[in-house]
């Protein structure tokens, strides 16, 4: 492929490639440093656990990275002459359309998703892999013996803090403005990729096992790379921006059953 032309919303000279790519690699340091804090307070609490710790801690320690990523970001848009609000180009008149663009994508990307999962599994475990599936998300020593209070303000930071702020900020990082300024220093096959890989290393952060960080790492690859390709083609963050939403609200959401769950399911 060749290179995309600027256009005239964004600025002739792109960022150094140093910052495009340096900054994605930083948020996904931050995440590392979330998981391995959030791990540390389980182990200090008497809870040991396997590291990286369960997806509620992982989603609820969130809230800091993805404010700092957000500073982050705005400040080397701003250096570029850019803002945020632009590449997301939010309009309450649009906002219609762009939910059923997202639901649109939601099934594009899901499909070659699923397909990625299943193609690690089997690539791991052959003909048992539909049998292993349960121990490869799921990590019985990872759930420590909490009470439902703190299981269920937990749940709710999750589901109130990560679904709304972790989707238009990984957006901006990772296709607004790494894929946005590398499309202009880089054929657009590897200006879609590279990001695309960066992204797919943080998710190893929420795997329950050592197996499931490599099905992470092939899945959130291809969503990467989809995603990427949207982008490029929508030339707006908002579609895709919507799409995450949803995975991360799927993905959160169901942790407000422990609320409802009887004390002994809570006490583990």
């Amino acid at each position: 492929m060749g290179r995309v032309p600027p256009t005239s919303s964004v600025p002739e000279e792109p960022a150094p490639v140093r910052s495009l790519v340096g900054l994605p690699i930083l948020r996904v340091a931050m995440v590392g440093c979330a998981a391995l804090i959030t791990w540390l307070a389980l182990l200090a609490a008497g809870f040991p656990s396997p590291f990286p710790p369960t997806i509620l801690f992982a989603a609820a320690a969130m809230l800091p990275v993805n404010l700092a990523s957000l500073a982050l970001v705005r400040r080397a848009l701003h250096r570029e002459g850019q803002r945020a609000r632009d590449l997301i180009d939010f309009s309450w008149r649009r906002l219609g359309t762009d939910v059923l663009w997202g639901l649109l994508w939601l099934v594009v990307l899901w499909v070659p998703f699923v397909l990625a999962v299943i193609g690690m599994m089997f690539l791991l475990y052959g003909g048992d892999a539909f049998a292993n599936f349960q121990t490869v998300f799921y990590d019985q020593d990872s759930a420590p013996p909490f009470d439902r209070v703190l299981l269920t303000v937990l749940a709710i930071v999750s589901v109130v803090t990560f679904a709304p702020l972790n989707a238009p900020v990984e957006e901006l990082v990772y296709r607004g403005y790494s894929q946005g300024g590398l499309v202009r220093r880089w054929p657009v096959v590897w200006a879609i990729v590279v990001p695309a890989a960066i992204f797919a290393a943080q998710h190893v952060f929420y795997a329950a096992t050592p197996d499931a960080m490599l099905v992470y790492l092939a899945a959130f690859f291809v969503w990467g790379v989809g995603s990427g390709m949207i982008v490029l083609w929508q030339r707006r963050l908002m579609p895709i921006i919507v799409a995450h939403f949803l995975v991360n609200l799927f993905t959160s959401a169901p942790a407000l059953v422990i609320a409802f769950l009887p004390p002994e399911v809570v006490a583990g």
